[in-house]
């Protein structure tokens, strides 16, 4: 599960094993999603950003867990296992020039999957 979670990425296992530390540490339910190939940890109370947040192959929450924010959250899975932990820095570079509805990568998800309005 985990090296299908990590997209076969080495850089992305590593960040995937450590969301599932934090996720742990943080008393979240972890279950992998076996349609998706994704760790979802919901029940945490805080520790993401937004509605949730996807490191490696695991998508952090508290209760967003509907089927069309996990096929937006795998989308970001697959990009943390093309670019590897240097996507951490390529989202943030890109949160920071254009945010959130104008983020390339969160366009590529798909921004009603994740939801978004486009302004």
């Amino acid at each position: 599960m985990l090296a299908r979670a990590s997209r076969g990425s080495r850089s992305s296992r590593l960040v995937t094993v450590v969301a599932l530390r934090y996720a742990r540490l943080r008393r979240a339910r972890i279950e992998f999603d076996d349609e998706f190939g994704i760790f979802v940890c919901s029940g945490m109370r805080g520790g993401f950003s937004r509605g949730g947040m996807t490191l490696g192959g695991a998508y952090l929450t508290n209760t967003n867990t509907c089927r069309r924010v996990l096929r937006h959250e795998v989308v970001h899975a697959d990009q943390w296992g093309c670019h590897g932990a240097v996507f951490a820095l390529l989202y943030l570079w890109e949160e920071m020039r254009n945010p959130k509805a104008r983020n390339r990568y969160e366009i590529a998800a798909g921004l009603g999957d994740g939801g978004y309005t486009s302004s």
